[in-house]
């Protein structure tokens, strides 16, 4: 499959805004939900107590602290730079059509 020059212009825009973000956040904090979720995928030894005690006491016991992830800094940079090469590329293409 050819990707055309409106399907690379758009994933240059996305990789650019996405490299932005990446460079002005310094970090995510996930919500309780989905840190536990994030736990028992990974079976977080805190995650199989937590749902030990919950089958125990029969409810929601403890709510799980929010983590708080911190992207290198280093990806905000590569991702501003594969959106600048795909931005750039889409620019020397041909138009759709012609």
């Amino acid at each position: 499959m050819e990707f055309s020059r409106n399907q690379i212009f758009a994933a240059g825009i996305f990789f650019l805004l996405l490299g932005l973000q990446f460079r002005m956040v310094e970090e995510f904090v996930l919500t309780p939900q989905f840190t536990r979720l994030v736990m028992e995928m990974f079976n977080h030894p805190m995650a199989l107590a937590d749902a030990t005690m919950e089958t125990l006491a029969g409810g929601s016991t403890s709510a799980v602290p929010p983590k708080a992830v911190r992207p290198p800094e280093w990806i905000g940079y590569a991702l501003l730079s594969v959106g600048a090469v795909l931005f750039l590329q889409s620019l020397t293409m041909r138009k759709p059509g012609s």
